[in-house]
């Protein structure tokens, strides 16, 4: 959205305040576990940045719950698989030998968008470990969810997705749609299906010295979440609302991840 049609969307400028009211008619509240993907462009003209969505989102929620975003450092896959665009062949074992550590204090995110970028330099914000899918945390339970994060699989049990999920959590999508429900490749890490895996490497920082720490990834797949979602909303309920210009949507994660599990059980091959 250019800065014209943003000030366009909106009467008055969006300000901390006017977004803690509408999270709050939306049902957000004081003690929440609330994983949030958002889209800093949809809300209209942000008076000034990203901070105000995060300030905003922290006075609603307060210490007593917990806000999770994922912090996804996708620079970090291996360069042999980048597509949007490919690397020169000859350029692949450069990149995998002169990429800096991955260090959660100061790896920046990589298309997680200017929310979630802002969110995980904030301070009390904890940081998992994974150097590829990372998730940040901040509040009462912050150190539990992003705590032991495993590198195999890693938006599958042993990740902070899991953690939401004990936790009862909820998600927010914040001017955004079902696809970057990250949740849902919890259900597909759970289900019954055919998940292809790989052994992948990507170099962590251990005891202050660079290592290279080989794991298994799975073959995640998003092309299917808009249809999740659409069915998931036809048979459960959800909250709409509006949040500064954006359409907003909240629900229960433990009940999308369940109905998750069996939608792909039954309808991808």
């Amino acid at each position: 959205m250019a800065e014209a049609d943003a000030i366009a969307a909106v009467d008055e400028p969006v300000t901390v305040s006017s977004l803690v009211d509408d999270f709050q008619d939306l049902g957000l509240a004081r003690g929440d576990t609330i994983l949030v993907h958002a889209s800093l462009q949809e809300l209209g003209w942000v008076c000034v940045d990203a901070q105000v969505v995060v300030d905003a989102l922290m006075q609603t929620i307060t210490p007593a719950g917990t806000i999770v975003m994922p912090t996804h450092s996708a620079q970090y896959s291996d360069p042999a698989n980048w597509s949007n665009p490919p690397v020169p062949e000859s350029w692949i074992e450069t990149v995998r030998e002169n990429r800096p550590p991955y260090r959660p204090e100061t790896t920046p995110t990589r298309g997680m968008g200017a929310i979630a970028e802002c969110f995980r330099t904030y301070p009390d914000v904890q940081r998992s470990a994974h150097p590829v899918y990372s998730f940040a945390a901040w509040g009462q339970d912050a150190d539990s969810i992003v705590a032991d994060h495993a590198f195999d699989d890693g938006l599958g049990e042993q990740s902070p997705l899991s953690r939401v999920y004990d936790h009862d959590g909820s998600v927010l999508l914040l001017g955004v749609g079902y696809e970057p429900n990250t949740s849902l490749h919890l259900a597909e890490s759970r289900a019954d299906i055919d998940l292809p895996s790989f052994e992948t490497c990507a170099p962590v920082l251990e005891d202050g010295e660079r290592v290279l720490r080989h794991y298994i990834d799975l073959e995640y797949d998003d092309s299917d979440f808009g249809t999740i979602g659409e069915a998931f909303e036809a048979a459960h309920e959800v909250g709409r609302g509006t949040v500064g210009a954006a359409t907003a949507i909240t629900f229960s994660q433990p009940e999308m991840v369940e109905f998750g599990v069996e939608w792909l059980e039954k309808h991808r091959e």
